[in-house]
């Protein structure tokens, strides 16, 4: 059943109608004094706050993707600058093994000649050591023999002639 329809509901003596009665006296108190415009504009205010947030928002958004986009670019630009470099140095390894080998085998030549020219000079030297200690030996085998032989000989008739010639040759 309603409430509405009960017997005594809108008596005066009713506590429940004066509740009523207050709270109709207490919203239009809050009407004229301009309490809804207030809570409009602060609710407006809240939404304009908001709304200046998510432009904000999409504004750095845009920009953060914008840069995204430059750093994308300049990663590109830089992994092509590196690829570029590695392939220079690269080849500039290539270009100074190919130099440091030709310096190396030039180098290796001039010091096998020198060797060489060393060895040669050894070698004549060490010949004519050689030939120097025969003719030593030879010398001391001939002084040898001839003393022997001066030693068997009380005179000997080839240093008789030589004697015999410096006399002549003197005069």
């Amino acid at each position: 059943m309603n409430l509405i329809f009960e017997e005594g509901i809108w008596s005066l003596s009713n506590p429940e109608i004066w509740v009523g009665i207050g709270l109709l006296i207490f919203v239009g108190i809050l009407i004229l004094a301009g309490v809804p415009k207030l809570i409009a504009g602060a609710l407006d205010a809240k939404a304009a706050k908001i709304q200046a947030d998510l432009d904000e928002a999409a504004r750095l958004r845009a920009e953060a993707e914008a840069l995204l986009a430059s750093i994308r670019q300049e990663k590109a630009e830089a992994d092509a600058q590196a690829a570029e470099t590695l392939k220079a140095a690269e080849a500039d390894a290539r270009r100074l093994e190919v130099e440091s080998r030709a310096k190396l085998e030039e180098t290796l030549a001039r010091r096998q000649a020198l060797a060489e020219r060393r060895i040669a000079q050894a070698e004549v030297q060490a010949a004519a050591e050689v030939k120097a200690a025969a003719a030593e030996m030879a010398v001391d085998a001939a002084e040898r023999i001839l003393a022997s032989q001066l030693a068997s000989q009380k005179t000997d008739p080839l240093a008789d002639a030589a004697i015999a010639q410096i006399g002549s040759r003197l005069s």
